[in-house]
């Protein structure tokens, strides 16, 4: 199923409110992103809803999705495109009834093929395998390459790679996964997130 994989932009977990959203600005005007992650480390409510009311006005000025990490029952209520629930399959069929059939529901499933398929059955629009490389995603256990050519394979839900990739890794993974989720790998990258944005970008093809 895959082909070239596409950019899934993730927000860093401590974001300044009032620089970011230009910040955002430049980057999806300057490389292609198909869809952006508001993941706060933040459970306070207040400040989730002041970021998802600047990135949406950013993201869907330019037609960019904007789901919200986690809470899903916010997302509807912030105009926002959906929700990436980090706890696999558990949550998705609450989720689709809150946010309705048209809205994103993906969920991540580490490295476990079974959360993976339990997920994609029970409706979720993607599936997300991490981390690839070295990460304090999930339990730290690594998705392999053969489970992203496994799943590229036999499943069409589409699927996405994400957690401590290295340029090379993603350019290996292109080719098999469906969304390439960048985060921390541009954030804290040394010569910006530009820079590396487009670095990146350049490995996807």
């Amino acid at each position: 199923m895959a082909g070239r994989a596409q950019i899934y932009l993730v927000t860093p977990p401590f974001l300044s409110l009032d620089a970011f959203g230009d910040v955002l600005a430049e980057l999806v005007d300057s490389v292609e992103v198909a869809c952006v992650r508001l993941a706060l480390a933040s459970a306070d409510e207040d400040e989730v809803l002041r970021a998802a009311d600047g990135l949406r006005a950013v993201c869907h000025a330019r037609d960019v999705p904007l789901v919200l990490a986690e809470h899903f029952r916010l997302a509807g209520r912030l105009g926002l495109d959906g929700v990436h629930l980090p706890d696999g399959p558990r949550r998705v069929r609450a989720a689709r009834e809150a946010l309705g059939a048209n809205a994103i529901v993906g969920a991540h499933a580490r490295a476990s093929r079974h959360d993976g398929m339990t997920a994609a059955e029970i409706g979720a629009d993607y599936v997300s395998f991490g981390p690839v490389g070295a990460s304090g995603l999930g339990d730290g256990g690594a998705a392999a390459h053969d489970l992203f050519a496994w799943w590229s394979e036999m499943i069409e839900t589409p699927v996405v790679a994400e957690g401590g990739m290295t340029l090379e890794q993603v350019g290996e993974i292109a080719a098999v996964a469906d969304f390439v989720a960048l985060g921390d790998e541009i954030w804290s990258h040394p010569d910006g997130p530009l820079a590396a944005l487009r670095a990146f970008a350049a490995r996807l093809g």
